[in-house]
């Protein structure tokens, strides 16, 4: 402390670049600060530091972090608790540019698996941003001072050390997230795709804050799909199970249909205590499916969904710089099923409404030799009979659908009816199911290591997020903004830096693209999102494959 206060006095007057004599390790009374790398001018991004608490100082049980999956919770939990921290105790900004201000990365209602906070060994390290003080391009080391000195003890103090402290909330978290995901787990001896437990409250706050709703109506499930289930931590919990196989989900506009679909798409995720969706999850394996308007696509076999196009354009390896609703719906099927998908998760709001039906009358206009798309109303029975795809589908408008569901959910008022057996005898005839044409490909698509290049036209590597869902690759912009159950702007990060570690790593592989990108993931869930980067970072999140292979999938044919 006193060596880092003696530089600071060194610096005192002197221009902003002299911060950069600061870099280096300090050992405080319960903590030590590494500063990792500091900022040349107070308009550029933020310094890093890091800091370290030894378990003799930070007082958390070893049982915190006994498994992965606690190990998540826990650092989820902590990081939490230093963002509260610095919004009490850090005054934030204070001279010119982005001056005084400290940051934490840290998740929405989901819970990540993240850099920001890590228990390494039995120690914790908390990575942050601090940025430090000037008086337009001078140092300003009286407010430097404070942030070291006042304010960083402060946030270690509330944020880190829990010595003699009361930890319920925290084996709260650890506890809850240990029952989300055996729950999820246990969805496999079980032969389903989903699960919602009753009390749980779907809808959110608005469409831009996903906090829950207080005034929204707690979920209650029918008899009929009423399952109980006894969790590692609270016990028996009783709630709606959805088997394996093609379920509907209707309803009069408004009554809670989309909810209910939004809530099963991020059921693939953790969520923290009190978002109301924590007992709602979701197989790991399952997929929002939407059409998407002038996506890319490149080199994907669409021909199960789609024929030989005009002017006899095959679509075996199709490619486009502007896909239309059912070229796009169809190579995002085919594109999930690829990378292991186990249920399609699907509303008709956001689908081509030619890729979902044609009906008779429309057949009979328009005969089937002139009309290339396959509806997935043909082809859904099979999905699931022959290739163990589920399908969740939210339908109000059209009920071709009925005739090929297992089940049939009815939202009235936000709360679900099994109206299955009703729904069977107004479906009518089964629509033909087409088959022929394989649903998964055999033919693996190669991954083509100078295509996921990083590099500018200039020579100089450029992985940015501008948005939360849109990534400047190298010579490319890369917009999943349409890719539903990506969550976290720290995961689109990731997902650049590991289409560049998997061209370096694995060009070539043998089971091509994905199983490039498949290997890549798995080396940073078993080594650490740290692998990823030169130096050390706290801002990145683990994506899953599907939203990886997504970004892979959209980059444009021409840089």
């Amino acid at each position: 402390m006193q060596r880092l206060n003696d530089i600071l006095s060194l610096i005192e007057g002197k221009s902003y670049k002299a911060y950069k004599q600061l870099a280096g390790r300090y050992q405080f009374s319960n903590f030590s600060l590494s500063i990792d790398h500091v900022q040349g001018d107070p308009y550029a991004l933020p310094s890093r530091i890091s800091l370290r608490v030894e378990a003799t100082q930070h007082g958390l049980p070893k049982e915190f972090w006994a498994s992965r999956i606690r190990q998540t919770a826990l650092e989820d939990f902590l990081g939490r608790a230093i963002a509260g921290a610095i919004n009490t105790h850090v005054m934030g900004r204070r001279g010119t540019g982005h001056s005084g201000q400290m940051r934490i990365a840290t998740s929405g209602q989901q819970i990540l698996r993240r850099n920001a906070l890590l228990v390494d060994g039995s120690a914790l390290e908390v990575r942050l941003l601090l940025a430090l003080p000037a008086d337009g391009r001078s140092a300003r080391v009286a407010d430097a001072r404070a942030m070291f000195f006042e304010e960083l003890p402060k946030v270690v103090a509330d944020g880190m050390v829990y010595l003699e402290r009361d930890l319920t909330e925290a084996y709260r978290q650890v506890e809850q997230v240990e029952d989300q995901d055996y729950l999820r787990r246990w969805l496999k001896d079980v032969q389903a795709v989903a699960f919602v437990a009753d009390k749980s409250l779907l809808p959110r706050h608005s469409g831009i804050d996903d906090r829950p709703l207080a005034a929204g109506i707690p979920f209650v499930s029918p008899q009929s799909l009423r399952r109980r289930v006894s969790l590692p931590n609270q016990g028996e919990v009783c709630g709606m199970l959805i088997p394996r196989g093609v379920t509907l989900i209707v309803g009069g506009g408004f009554h809670g249909k989309s909810t209910l679909l939004q809530a099963l798409e991020r059921g693939v995720y953790n969520h923290l205590p009190g978002d109301g969706r924590e007992l709602v999850v979701t197989t790991p394996g399952a997929v929002k499916i939407r059409a998407e308007d002038h996506r890319v696509i490149y080199r994907v076999n669409i021909s199960p969904f789609i024929g030989t196009l005009p002017g006899n354009r095959t679509t075996e390896n199709f490619s486009t710089d502007n896909g239309s609703g059912s070229t796009s719906q169809a190579a995002n099927i085919v594109e999930a099923l690829e990378c292991g998908c186990d249920c399609l998760l699907i509303d008709e709001d956001t689908s081509a409404t030619n890729f979902m039906i044609r009906d008779q009358r429309m057949q009979q206009l328009v005969s089937a030799e002139q009309e290339p798309i396959i509806p997935l109303l043909h082809r859904v029975r099979e999905l699931y009979e022959q290739e163990g795809v589920s399908s969740i589908i939210v339908t109000g408008g059209s009920g071709d659908y009925l005739a090929v569901a297992d089940r049939v959910i009815m939202l009235d008022n936000y709360l679900p009816q099994d109206v299955s057996a009703r729904a069977a005898l107004l479906a009518g005839d089964s629509p033909p199911q087409v088959s022929g044409v394989p649903l998964r490909a055999d033919k693996k698509r190669p991954f083509e290591a100078e295509r996921f290049d990083s590099k500018r036209s200039d020579g100089k590597q450029r992985i940015d997020v501008r948005e939360p869902k849109l990534l400047d690759y190298g010579r490319h912009r890369i917009d999943l903004n349409r890719v539903e159950q990506l969550v976290d702007r720290g995961q689109t990060e990731t997902i650049g830096r590991l289409l560049d570690y998997s061209a370096h790593h694995y060009a070539g592989h043998p089971d091509g693209l994905i199983g490039a990108l498949r290997q890549a993931l798995q080396d940073v869930e078993e080594q650490g999102l740290d692998i990823l980067m030169p130096w050390k970072v706290g801002h990145l999140a683990l994506p899953r494959l599907y939203e990886l292979a997504a970004a892979a999938n959209r980059m444009r044919l021409e840089g």
